[in-house]
């Protein structure tokens, strides 16, 4: 990364850690030596709170950690217990954390919807996530699981939704061509199908994460998802 940004290359992270703040992100990356601006780290949070910009709800049920600091957000947000009657209460629901969330949490919200119907809202599309002990099930599994049970169709922000890529293109001088710019992660169906359907070139990484001790061209076969590049070392 260092080497990049003394070339003079622009470098972003683009995350969909939407739990954490601003401010708290770009800690964790300079704790990490990485040497960027507030402005250089994109997450999904940020999307989200775009799109969250003019709605008419007013209150809306959040699925979060207890520092995400939902104070941040444009509308008013209040985080989601075992509270069955707040679960009616709420106008709209929001995922974005998905550590504290069990099996009684959801159906409380899958009973709520179908009592009555609302917008939902998801600020981690990831289905699951890498972990020491294995995969932790995400925001974005909970929502398609809702979805399935409910009939409604959730509103995603972030990888691969083009809302994230856009705020990094923003940043990004207009004459420098798609073509140019390069999408590195180390998932398929958010980092690589993101980057490619943006039209900008992916690579993806495959010594660590999902990946880490895989075969990774049979997932690339069976998904149609097919990188630029394919990096086994970094």
């Amino acid at each position: 990364m260092a080497a990049l940004q003394a070339a003079g290359k622009q470098v972003f992270v683009l995350t969909n850690g939407a739990s954490l703040p601003p401010e708290v992100s770009l800690a964790k990356y300079r704790k990490f030596g990485f040497d960027f601006q507030q402005s250089d780290v994109i997450a999904s949070r940020d999307a989200l709170s775009i799109g969250l910009m003019g709605r008419a709800e007013k209150l809306w049920g959040v699925m979060a950690l207890g520092h995400s600091k939902l104070e941040d957000f444009p509308v008013p947000c209040v985080r989601l217990g075992l509270d069955g009657d707040l679960y009616d209460r709420v106008e709209g629901f929001i995922l974005l954390g998905s550590a504290p969330w069990t099996e009684a949490h959801q159906d409380m919200m899958v009973s709520s919807l179908k009592r009555n119907p609302r917008p939902v809202l998801v600020g981690n599309p990831d289905i699951v996530a890498p972990r020491e002990t294995g995969l932790s099930l995400e925001p974005g599994w909970y929502a398609h699981d809702l979805s399935h049970r409910t009939g409604i169709k959730p509103e995603f922000f972030g990888k691969p939704f083009t809302n994230v890529y856009d705020l990094a293109l923003a940043q990004v001088d207009p004459s420098i061509p798609r073509e140019r710019i390069a999408m590195v992660g180390d998932t398929l169906h958010t980092d690589i199908l993101g980057g490619a359907a943006i039209g900008v070139k992916t690579i993806l990484i495959t010594d660590y994460g999902l990946f880490a001790g895989k075969d990774v061209a049979n997932y690339v076969k069976d998904s149609g998802i097919v990188p630029d590049w394919i990096s086994t070392h970094t």
